[in-house]
This record gives structure tokens, sequence and C-alpha cells, in this order.
């Protein structure tokens, strides 16, 4: 950044946002109010918030070129913002810069060449509502430039690349120069998806988009259908999660160049790959958050938040806030081509306004690509359905929501540990097919962990509307060393659960590697300054202290600190793996391939499954099929079980039928020992650690074969 373009006011904005941060209120109440219209002589700009698109009323705008080449007069051009805020190239030449920045009595653009010390100056015109915008003719793609305010010279809050990072200059990105190649492309359905979560810096050895974009044809080709990337808005080091963004509209310049992300993204698509991009719309990270020099009101200490201060969607002046979200939502997936959108941590989104910011932005998404099918889906730790119930029935009306639930009993039942938050469960088989047949577990009951009730009711959802995993960025990292399911599982369980989460009727997710049993672990890793770096170290000690065998004294010297590379190098891939770990890999593709083209995997029907409890750790699950041809899945999680018969009348095969085994987790394709006959005439053997999929085939009633 150009000496020249640096403050000595904004020396103090990290202490102030780093205070920010750590301080919270609870709210007693919200109030809502809606930006409803700016105008002034540069810009005329309409935009409701109540469902409408970000940009759906944004009028022509008329903006004066100066006279042209060997001319005295002055040539007008109309044009159209795409977006609220932010640099946006004008066709022919020329930018057209809009901010909201209240707080400030003048703002202006200070623009150059990149990296070059020689800038120019352009005052923006003052809108009612603290907005201020004006056409900028010399403002040209590429070039840098940042926001003069009474307080300081700042990066533009809705910047759409930081070359030097969230404290340098902003860039000036023509998004219209990417060529696109995707026209057929017709977006996520909700049904039929199988998600694969990744975090793009240690997906690969380089950690870049282009280097990601590499590996496409290996999910494609195991059999991912939707890919989730983990946040990639800009923050401050050199690695981390991502969770702390603080410029929402800049892809990381740690990652590659926004036109790396869009050819990431069209490259996908032609292998059949959905792209969803994990958002945060909670909190924004206290290093490189410059919000507070526009305007106070992007926050409020109405709401206790987990990270620092609530984001103001329902106080005063609250209006542009939602607009920049809103906008941000729909920009990822209108300039980048996303599918749609994960919501970080929901429940942190704080919304007394009679419309729910929530609910807003995914109107906003599914408005940003009329012509494609959008995929949103939310973690929410409260399991509030009404997330995912649909906007005629008073929800907020997105695709899916994570369910935490079954992950904890899949990870007791693979270690056998119920430390902490686990504790609320037990890993039994009961619990399994209660999931399986309703999604959520905790739908009201009392949390003996968290002392009060916990979850809502799930009746009249789908069940592709619960996503389910066996890892993810969050479980995997909480824990001591960050490792894998398959390093805590024994083998037959690890196939056996792997097949529980392909097959089951709930959405599942894959964490990256996880395909191919990668060693590499998953560890909470951040690059804070060194003021800050010991502080998040301390907290993300005293948070994994709820766990008493991470707590013990013997374990705490095995922590490593997030802010070492070492806890960052060690996560990336090693794609070698996957030839290594050959079977397993295989159990994966087989078993997504089953789920893809079985008829009765493939097109689950309401209401289509049912379960019972067999043995203390063995249950079946029967999937009922429109046409005779039921599937049966025995999962044993325990020893052999030999019945000379089982009383339980879902392992009655369909009249007229016999039950034949179509697939077993204990295949010596996968490093399994073999099957033996699962029903026989001398009754059942149901092999232990494993599980087993039957298909209902009809028989000829004279020899008792199948037809």
């Amino acid at each position: 950044m150009p000496d020249e373009w640096a403050d000595e006011k904004n020396k103090r904005c990290f202490s102030d946002a780093f205070s920010a941060w750590v301080r919270s209120k609870k709210a007693i109440r919200g109030l809502r109010f809606f930006l409803l219209a700016n105008e002034t002589n540069v810009i005329k700009l309409n935009v409701n918030l109540r469902g409408m698109s970000i940009h759906e009323k944004a009028s022509a705008t008329t903006v004066d070129r100066g006279p042209g080449p060997g001319k005295t007069e002055h040539s007008e051009v109309r044009f159209k913002r795409r977006f609220p805020v932010g640099a946006e190239p004008v066709a022919g030449g020329g930018t057209h810069f809009r901010v909201w920045a209240p707080k400030s009595s003048r703002v202006a653009v200070q623009f150059g060449s990149a990296g070059s010390p020689k800038t120019e100056r352009a005052e923006l015109a003052r809108e009612k509502d603290g907005y201020y915008s004006g056409y900028v003719p010399a403002a040209k793609t590429g070039m840098w430039y940042r926001m003069e305010l009474d307080s300081g010279i700042f990066p533009d809050p809705a910047s759409r690349f930081q070359p030097e990072g969230p404290h340098g200059a902003s860039e000036i990105i023509d998004p219209s120069r990417f060529t696109w190649h995707d026209q057929e492309w017709t977006g996520v359905a909700r049904s039929g998806q199988v998600i694969y979560e990744l975090h793009i810096g240690t997906f690969t050895p380089e950690g870049t988009f282009a280097a990601a974009q590499k590996q496409l044809p290996a999910l494609a080709e195991v059999g991912v259908t939707l890919i989730e990337i983990m946040p990639v808005a800009e923050f401050p080091g050199a690695f981390g999660w991502g969770y702390d963004g603080v410029d929402l509209f800049a892809p990381t310049r740690l990652y590659g160049r926004p036109d790396e992300l869009r050819h990431f993204v069209d490259c996908a698509h032609s292998l059949g790959l959905g792209v969803i991009l994990d958002v945060v719309y909670n909190h924004f990270g206290p290093d490189g958050n410059y919000l507070k020099q526009f305007s106070e009101d992007y926050f409020t200490r109405r709401y206790a938040n987990e990270w620092g201060e609530a984001i103001n969607f329902d106080g005063e002046n609250a209006g542009p806030v939602r607009e920049f979200v809103c906008s941000n939502a729909a920009y990822w997936v209108e300039e980048f081509h996303m599918d749609g959108l994960r919501l970080d941590a929901t429940q942190q989104i704080f919304d007394a306004s009679p419309e729910h910011v929530i609910k807003e932005l995914c109107g906003c998404v599914r408005k940003a690509a009329p012509n494609r099918r959008t995929y949103v889906v939310s973690e929410n730790e409260c399991q509030h359905a009404i997330l995912v119930r649909d906007v005629k029935q008073g929800g907020y009306g997105l695709d899916a929501i994570w369910n935490d639930d079954w992950h904890h009993i899949a990870a007791i039942a693979a270690s056998g540990h119920s430390e902490a938050y686990y504790s609320d469960f037990k890993g039994s088989a009961q619990e399994f097919v209660s999931a399986a047949k309703r999604g959520f577990i905790y739908q009201g009951q009392r949390s003996g962990w968290q002392k009060q009730s916990r979850g809502t009711g799930t009746k009249g959802l789908m069940p592709e509307q619960f996503v389910i995993c066996l890892q993810n960025h969050d479980q995997v990292a909480n824990s001591l060393l960050g490792k894998r399911v398959h390093q805590v599982a024994s083998a037959g369980r690890l196939r056996a659960l792997t097949a529980l989460l392909l097959l089951g009727p709930s959405t599942p997710m894959l964490f990256q590697g996880q395909e191919f049993a990668a060693s590499a672990p998953f560890l909470y890793f951040a690059d804070h300054k060194p003021d800050l770096a010991p502080l998040v170290a301390e907290g993300r000690k005293g948070f994994l202290s709820q766990f008493p065998s991470v707590a013990h004294k013997e374990s705490v010297a095995h922590l490593i600190e997030p802010h070492s590379k070492e806890s960052f190098q060690r996560c990336k891939l090693d794609w070698s793996e996957k030839e290594k770990n050959r079977a397993i890999y295989l159990l994966h593709a087989d078993l997504i391939k089953l789920r893809r083209e079985d008829p009765v995997f493939s097109r689950p029907q309401p209401g289509g499954v049912d379960g019972a409890v067999l043995a203390p750790e063995c249950f079946v699950l029967r999937f009922f099929s429109e046409e005779p041809g039921d599937r049966l899945m025995l999962v044993n999680l325990g020893p052999d079980l030999l019945e000379a018969a089982l009383s339980e009348p879902l392992v009655a095969a369909p009249e007229g039928s016999r039950w034949q085994l179509i697939w077993s987790s204990e295949s010596p394709r996968y490093d399994g020992c073999g099957t033996a006959d699962v029903n026989t005439e001398s009754g059942w053997r149901i092999p232990g650690h494993s599980a087993v999929v039957l298909a209902a085939e009809p028989f000829n009633d004279a020899d008792g074969e199948p037809r």
C-alpha cells in the first residue's frame, strides 16, 4: 500500500474493533426500519427489502463522461447499478462508487494505479440516509482505491477485492470481463444431493482456487453432487478458517483473484457439480474491521453474541445494514454463479423485525438466480425448524438444516466417548432409528447439558431437509488432536456408519478427504496479530476445556496453538492417499452410486422409512417402495447377532418376495471379512460391526427361486 494512503488514525482502529468484538449486551426489544429510497442527481435507487431483489428496482442513472476525443460537448450514458454499494465499472470507462457512511460529513475516493504512490481524488455526492455516490470517469478497472472519511482513509466496506489484505487498498473489479460457459446449468435441487465440505486453504498443498479446481474431477468421480466451500471473505493473516471475515464482498487474496473463484465454479458446473458458499452474517472479525468508521449502526449491543458485537438487523438505521447483507447474499449467487449459501450459526443472527433477515436474504438468493434452482442450508445449534419450513407456512423458506443430533449419535457410536455436549446422547440403536424417522432427536425436550429445552418439532418436513455427517470442520477440530473418524473407530464400525450416512433418508455430507480416509487432521488455526493471537489461543483452550479429557493437565500440553503455522500446514490433504486407501474410497463411491441409481434409495417417499431395534446395538431400517421391491438395511454395531426368528414385523419380506443380499460393508472389496447368508432357513445371521442391504425380490412359487 502506498505510504501516502496511510493515516495515523487507522492505527487506532484495531483496538477499537477488538474492544467491540469482546463487548456485547442483551437486547430487550427490537425496532424495524426500512430503507425505502435514495435519490440524487448522480443515481436513483429504490430498494425495497421486503422480499424484492436487492437491485430489482434500481433505475437507470445518467452519468456525465465529459467530452469525447476531439469534441467539446459532454457525452452522457445510462448506467444501472447491479448492487446498492461498492465500486462498479461503467461500460465504456469509468467507475460508479456508492457507500453508506452516515458518520462522515463528507466522502471522497482516492484512487490510482495498482501499487503506485500517485493518487487522484474525487468527492462523492451526499444522498439522503447517509449514502454517498458518484461516477468517476478516471477510475478504471484494476485501479486501487480507498474511501476518505472525516476520520481517515479506509478500504471500501463493499470492496470486491483486497490485493494486500483487509488493511490495504481496495481494487476495482469488473465481473463482466469473465466469460462463463455454464449457460446450460440449471442449478441444484433440494433432493438427491451429496454434499462435500472443503476448506480451500487446506484442500490442496497449494491452498488456492486454481489448485482446488484441479481436484474437481475426483469429487465428481466419487459421486459428490454439491460442494460447500468454507468462508472465503477477506480476513487478516496468512491462514485461517475464514469465520472472522471483514470484507464480505471480497474473496480473500490468499486463495487467488476473484476470476479464479469464478473459474472454479464454472469448472464445477461443467462436471455436474453444484457449489454453495459458507457465509457468516452473525458477526464480523475484529482485525481489519473498519465498519465503525463508516457507521456505528452496523452493530448493536442489544443482544449478547458469542463472538463479539451482534450485527444490527432490527435497531436504529438497520435498513442499510440489512441491505448490505442481503445484497452480499445475492452478489455471490449472481456474480460468481454460486448455487446457494450455507448460513453459519444462524442462532446468533438476532432480528425481532416482522420479517426476519434470514427469510429476506433467502428471498434475495432466489431472485438473484431466476433461471436456476438455488440451495440454502443453515447451521443452527438450537435446531429451529422454522428455518426450513415453507414461507406459506410461516417459515423462512430455506432448503435444509444441519442435524447436529445425528452427528453426535454417530460420534459416540464410533468412539464410545460422550463428554460435554455429547452427554445428551447415547449412540444407541434407538437414537439412530428415531433420527431416520424424525430428523432431530431433541424437539423440545430438556437438554441435560444445556439445562433447558432444545430443538423444535419436525412434523411435515422431508428427510432430505436434514443434512447429516460423520465429520465436519467444527466437530473434527473440537478434539485434542483433530483426529478423523477413521482414526477413532474400528474399521467395521466405520464402514457401517458410512453406509448409514450415505444410504439413509437424510442428505449426507462428507468433509474433505473423508472419502479416502485422509490422515491429515483438521485443527483450529488462525493467524492473528501478536497482541490478539494469545487471547484467541486462550479462548480456544477455554472452549475445549468443556471436554474433561482435553482439560486434563497431561492433554493440555499437546494442544497446538491456533496461530502456529504448523497447525495450518498439518491440515493439508495428501491426495496420494486416495490410491493408498483404495478400499475406503471404493466404499464411498459404491454407496453413493447405490444411493443415486437404486430405484428405492434414489426415490425416497414421504414417510417411506421405518425402523426398529433388534438388539442393544442392532437395528433395522426399512425403505418402502411404491413398486414391489422394498429395501432392508440391517446395521449391527455390536457382536454377531444370531436369531432363529425375529418377531419384528419390519423384517418380513413383502408377500410373494424374499430378501436377497445386494450390498455388505464386510465385502472384501472394502477390506472386510466377507458376509455369510443373512436370512436362511435356519434363521438370521447379522454380522457384527457391519451394515448389510437386502432387496425384496419376487420368487417363483414352484421352486422358490427368484423370478
